[in-house]
């Protein structure tokens, strides 16, 4: 099913709910997003707040949404965030990327990063950085989107005790 687009949507009750709980069920099927167990709605919720603050028109950061053409269900999102530092004004940050467990491997996640590269240079942007948790495998979904990995930082992510994953960065390049 196809996706429609919205950037910088209404942050109404109904969609911070549909965030929730699309990041909720991202995060317990054991997606990288700012978590590192199964986590309630509440818990996501309190997070959630604080990272959507810095959304316009209130901050300089940017939420792109994704739902499916016919539904209207949630599908994906993610936040285009600012450095808030003149000399990196010329690229974002991607957080928080995230498509729906059941409906991921349909080309969603695919689909929500071109969109947001085709927003990225329509703003004249000169990249895109992410930064991926290790041992997931993510690295490779993100370099058939033409990122390249450009660092590592060994053993910072401390998913259990002993259970150490490096904090990848990923670099779309898009002069």
């Amino acid at each position: 099913m196809a996706l429609i687009f919205t950037l910088d949507p209404a942050l109404d009750p109904g969609l911070r709910a549909e965030i929730t709980s699309l990041w909720t069920a991202a995060s317990n099927a054991g997606g990288a997003i700012g978590f590192v167990r199964q986590v309630t709605e509440e818990e996501v919720r309190a997070a959630g707040e604080k990272q959507l603050a810095g959304l316009a028109p209130a901050g300089p950061d940017r939420l792109l949404i994704a739902r499916e053409a016919g539904t209207g269900r949630l599908a994906a999102l993610l936040l285009f965030e600012s450095m808030r530092f003149g000399p990196m004004d010329h690229w974002r940050l991607l957080s928080k990327v995230m498509v729906h467990p059941d409906l991921q491997g349909r080309g969603h996640g695919a689909a929500l990063l071109a969109e947001a590269e085709r927003i990225a240079r329509e703003w004249g942007l000169d990249g895109l950085k992410l930064q991926v948790r290790g041992g997931l495998g993510l690295e490779s979904f993100y370099l058939r989107s033409g990122y390249v990995e450009v660092g590592r930082v060994p053993g910072t992510i401390r998913v259990t005790p002993g259970d150490d994953r490096d904090d990848v960065i990923m670099w779309r390049d898009l002069r």
